[in-house]
């Protein structure tokens, strides 16, 4: 089994949203809230800017998920120097194939490669599945933000509390 990070390609986009919408039925069957929509033009910039990725099984999507290299609304002061990774998003057929650790490793050395010095996710604050699954990962849990204000961020972000996790590189 070949497992490979690449960046998305604008002949991606109809998969990425299939990816989230059966992300947001998933969401619905386990949780009590879940994403409420993303816009093309948000995916369209995260592939132009090479911040949109794909990972592949012997050559078949298996999971998506993008990066920021910014993130002021979520972590305030502490947003600096760091790699966040966002909306990761496991076709069901792959899922219990811990991307998330394949995430990590990619991460890490995209990292140390560009001279970063953390790798930063977020949650819903009361997602005590995730939260366990993420620190067990690798991550540590560096507490709960509230958003004030959340223009410019999909509207599932519309006065959420989230957890946070880095790892230090």
């Amino acid at each position: 089994m070949q497992i490979e990070v690449k960046n998305s390609q604008p002949n991606d986009i109809d998969t990425i949203f299939d990816f989230y919408d059966m992300a947001v039925a998933h969401q619905k069957k386990v949780f009590n809230k879940h994403w409420q929509g993303f816009s093309s033009a948000l995916v369209e910039t995260e592939i132009e800017e090479n911040r949109q990725y794909k990972i592949l099984v012997d050559g078949k999507v298996a999971c998506v998920f993008a990066v920021t290299f910014t993130d002021q609304l979520i972590w305030g002061d502490r947003d600096h120097d760091s790699l966040y990774i966002h909306r990761i998003v496991t076709h069901p057929d792959f899922r219990g194939y811990a991307f998330v650790k394949e995430i990590i490793k990619w991460a890490k050395k995209y990292a140390i490669e560009h001279t970063i010095k953390y790798i930063r996710m977020d949650t819903w604050a009361d997602n005590e599945k995730l939260l366990e699954y993420y620190t067990s990962c690798g991550f540590t849990y560096v507490g709960v933000v509230t958003l004030q204000q959340s223009d410019g961020l999909p509207k599932h972000y519309e006065g959420i509390s989230l957890s946070l996790f880095e790892i230090v590189m």
